[in-house]
C-alpha cells in the first residue's frame, strides 16, 4: 500500500511584479497557511518519506516553511520542473516514476493539475465528502491524502485510489477563510 500526499502551494503575491509568472512568490497569508498545514502534518504523525516538487518560486517558498513545520526539514524535494502547471496526466506519469523509491510520497504544485489529479484517481461515489469539497475548489495549502492499493508507483492508475484526508487552512483558523483560496 502507498500514501499520496497531494499539497497544493500556498497564497501568491499577487501584488509583487514579477517578469515570469514562475517567479510568483507567496504571500503573508500564504506563509500562515503553509505553516498551518505542516503543524497539522506533524500533529497527525502522518509519515513522508520523498518529495517531488515544482521548481516554481512559490512552491518552494510553501516548502520553505511546510517543511520544518511538518517536521520533515531533513527531506530533500526532488524538484522536478515537469510538475509546474502540470496536467494530471503529466502528474501521473511524474509520479510513476518515483517507481518503488517512497512508501509515502508527497507531491507539491498547482491548480488546476493537482485539483485534476485528485479527481482522476478517486473513483467517483455518492457519499464522498471529501471528493466533494475537491470537486468545489482545492485551495491554496490545502492537503488531500490518499491511500492506493500498488506496491510500486509505475503501477498507478486512474480511480483506485481512497481518498483518507483533507485539510485546508481555514479548516484550522477561520479567519484564514475563503481570501486564501
Amino acid at each position: 500500500m502507498k500514501t499520496l500526499t497531494i499539497l497544493r502551494h500556498a497564497k501568491s503575491g499577487w501584488d509583487v511584479q514579477v517578469e515570469r509568472d514562475f517567479d510568483r512568490p507567496i504571500n503573508a497569508r500564504g506563509r500562515r497557511g503553509a505553516e498551518l498545514i505542516g503543524q497539522w502534518l506533524k500533529r497527525q504523525a502522518l509519515p513522508i518519506d520523498r518529495i517531488i516538487a515544482s521548481p516554481a518560486v512559490r512552491v518552494t517558498e510553501t516548502l520553505d516553511l511546510f517543511q520544518p513545520a511538518a517536521g520533515l526539514d531533513a527531506i530533500e524535494p526532488h524538484w522536478d520542473r515537469r510538475i509546474y502547471l502540470a496536467s494530471a496526466a503529466t502528474l501521473i506519469d511524474t509520479i510513476r516514476d518515483t517507481g518503488r523509491d517512497a512508501e509515502h510520497l508527497l507531491i507539491a504544485g498547482h491548480n488546476p493539475g493537482l485539483e485534476d489529479l485528485i479527481l482522476e484517481l478517486v473513483p467517483e461515489s455518492a457519499d464522498d465528502a471529501l471528493r466533494a469539497k475537491v470537486e468545489e475548489k482545492l485551495p491554496t495549502s490545502a492537503m488531500a491524502r490518499l491511500e492506493i492499493d500498488i506496491a510500486d508507483w509505475r503501477d498507478l492508475d486512474v480511480r483506485q485510489a481512497r481518498f483518507v484526508q483533507f485539510i485546508r487552512p481555514r479548516d484550522l483558523d477561520p479567519t484564514l477563510g475563503p481570501a486564501i483560496d
